[in-house]
């Protein structure tokens, strides 16, 4: 009876410890999943604000269909692929994200970059509003923060993201 009851006892602890071994190898997949999906909503977000803040670009606004006041950025034949990797990036990280806070910080990057490509078409200067950028750079700066929360980094420091942007007086 004794020889029984070590078996089951033996078999109980394996089987739970095999568990434990799956659930943190499943937890390290959706990491990889939810970094690799950061990282290229970040690139996605870059490429799209450095075509759009281009003078050349070829981008027209139109007023957006739900949100007063707002414009809405068409680009042309060269400037869709942009979008479209931005759209799918932001897509996947809205389907792998856990936190609401990634997802809201994801929802403004992506409108500030679009209020950016805006501003180029209503504008035909060289120089684009720097209140667009500094909207970019802090809807940024709270997306790299809520992503470094929920994948269990610790924080940096206030401003940490700005080392390369201007600080604006």
């Amino acid at each position: 009876m004794i020889a029984l009851l070590g078996v089951l006892l033996g078999g109980w602890l394996s089987l739970r410890n095999q568990d434990r071994l799956w659930q943190r190898d499943h937890a390290r997949q959706w990491r990889d999943i939810r970094l690799a999906a950061y990282k290229d909503f970040v690139v996605a977000t870059r490429a799209y604000v450095t075509y759009a803040a281009e003078p050349s670009v070829g981008v027209t606004a139109v007023p957006h269909p739900r949100v007063p006041d707002t414009l809405m950025p068409v680009f042309d034949t060269a400037g869709r692929p942009y979008v479209e990797r931005l759209d799918a990036a932001s897509t996947t990280v809205r389907l792998v994200s856990e936190s609401p806070q990634t997802i809201r910080a994801t929802g403004a990057v992506v409108g500030s970059a679009r209020q950016i490509a805006a501003a180029r078409a209503a504008h035909a200067d060289p120089e684009l509003p720097v209140e667009n950028f500094v909207a970019l750079w802090s809807a940024l700066q709270a997306f790299l923060t809520a992503a470094r929360q929920e994948l269990g980094l610790v924080e940096t420091p206030e401003g940490a993201y700005n080392v390369h942007e201007p600080t604006v007086e």
